[in-house]
């Protein structure tokens, strides 16, 4: 794939319209990185003017400050607004909602001024402005589709309706949890629990939220983050339904129903 990086284009005295922030799981991570190339696809098909930083993004520091490292956090994110800054970067848009809560909420303390979108809400936009368009008999199509609401989207920064109305435009049937939207299950992920072992309990957060998707009796689990993306996947495992369960971020169903 050709993704210009923001070194380059500033080489050709070019301006993006918009900064993909990639984040590390969609750079490392090699199921995230589907989600990423998903996302660059939709930018290139609708022609938004985009550009990542490549090797110069560094990881925002949400883990170390989640997990009570706060000078790691300050080194990470003074680089990061620095070289944001240094760019005159004004709009980013990414798909992890980490990435999203920390950059809109955390980083403008620290002199880091954006505006930052999230993934679902960009799509949404797209789709509302008849950029995307869907194919009629998409692959998705009337099938039962459950939605997990991720804890920094939702109770974090609100965003319910978003990603819900990106899956409708794929004329699916959509089944909601017995925990969803305020009220919804965090998968397990989320203040650095992904990078620590488990405390001693009954049952594994990411395995009792999956059972609730799975009770839904959908084929699909759909995300909107690649850390829910993880869990799902080892509960869907845990709870034996890889073949009948299938847990795909919004953005790839996208990407694979447009015209």
């Amino acid at each position: 794939m050709q993704v210009p990086t923001m070194a380059a284009m500033m080489v050709n005295n070019e301006t993006p319209e918009v900064l993909f922030w990639v984040g590390c799981a969609g750079s490392f991570d090699q199921r995230a990185q589907k989600i990423t190339k998903a996302f660059a696809t939709i930018l290139h098909k609708v022609g938004i003017k985009y550009a990542i930083l490549g090797k110069e993004e560094m990881c925002t520091g949400d883990p170390a400050r989640r997990a009570g490292n706060e000078f790691m956090f300050q080194m990470m994110a003074y680089q990061n607004i620095q070289t944001l800054n240094g760019y005159g970067i004004k709009k980013i848009v990414t798909a992890c909602p980490h990435c999203f809560n920390i950059l809109k909420n955390e980083y403008p303390e620290l002199g880091g001024n954006y505006e930052v979108i999230h993934h679902a809400t960009f799509l949404q936009q797209l789709i509302d402005d008849g950029k995307i368009k869907i194919n009629e008999g998409g692959s998705f199509k009337g099938k039962k589709i459950t939605y997990h609401d991720s804890c920094y989207l939702g109770r974090a920064n609100n965003i319910y309706e978003a990603p819900r109305k990106v899956l409708e435009a794929l004329d699916v049937e959509m089944v909601e949890m017995k925990r969803c939207r305020s009220n919804g299950l965090c998968c397990g992920a989320g203040g650095a629990q992904m990078f620590k072992e488990e405390e001693k309990g009954d049952i594994r957060i990411s395995t009792e939220r999956t059972k609730e998707a799975i009770e839904t009796g959908a084929s699909i689990i759909a995300s909107n983050c690649p850390f829910c993306m993880t869990m799902l996947s080892d509960g869907v495992k845990s709870n034996e339904k890889e073949d009948q369960v299938k847990v795909l971020d919004i953005a790839e169903m996208i990407a694979s129903s447009m015209v």
